[in-house]
């Protein structure tokens, strides 16, 4: 038997209940392939992000740690290891995560618009209002690369903008 198909056979329907916001069934089966696979770095930070949902901080804390132990390059862990943070208060260090994250990948704008929510809450204005202006631009960006990589029609870009616009003043 290959213990890394079983392994990604089992984070597939991880992945469905996780979906369905069943995390104790989600958890259970990522700790599964995680026996299987214990390199299998994807279902540490799925297992993390579980936890996550479900306010088990230091137990989501503790899989992005490992995550990032197998993956030192992956920014999805340091900004999720960075919201981890920011919900334990140590915003500090919450800050510098999501730094790493976006150090480790400049287009990451899930990981911008945290940072940017998070100086909001600090009251640093200007670099929150920076970052918002990156999560814009890269937004942008990405529509007229998805624009000319798939022959969309302008009104469909003007849809996707308008939703864009009210998602990012809310």
């Amino acid at each position: 038997m290959n213990t890394k198909r079983t392994s990604k056979d089992l984070f597939n329907k991880a992945v469905s209940a996780f979906v369905d916001e069943q995390f104790d069934k989600s958890i259970e089966i990522l700790t599964r392939a995680l026996e299987i696979d214990p390199d299998f770095t994807l279902a540490v930070i799925t297992r993390g992000t579980a936890f996550f949902k479900q306010e088990k901080y230091q137990e989501a804390l503790a899989d992005f740690d490992r995550a990032i132990k197998l993956d030192p390059h992956h920014a999805g862990a340091f900004h999720k290891r960075g919201l981890v943070l920011e919900k334990l208060g140590n915003f500090e260090d919450a800050i510098r995560e999501l730094d790493q994250a976006i150090a480790l990948n400049p287009e990451y704008g899930a990981a911008f618009f945290s940072r940017a929510t998070l100086h909001a809450k600090l009251s640093n204005a200007n670099a929150a209002q920076e970052d918002m202006q990156m999560v814009t631009h890269l937004g942008n960006r990405n529509l007229e690369s998805y624009m000319n990589d798939n022959n969309v029609w302008h009104t469909q870009h003007m849809r996707v903008e308008d939703v864009m616009e009210t998602e990012l003043n809310r």
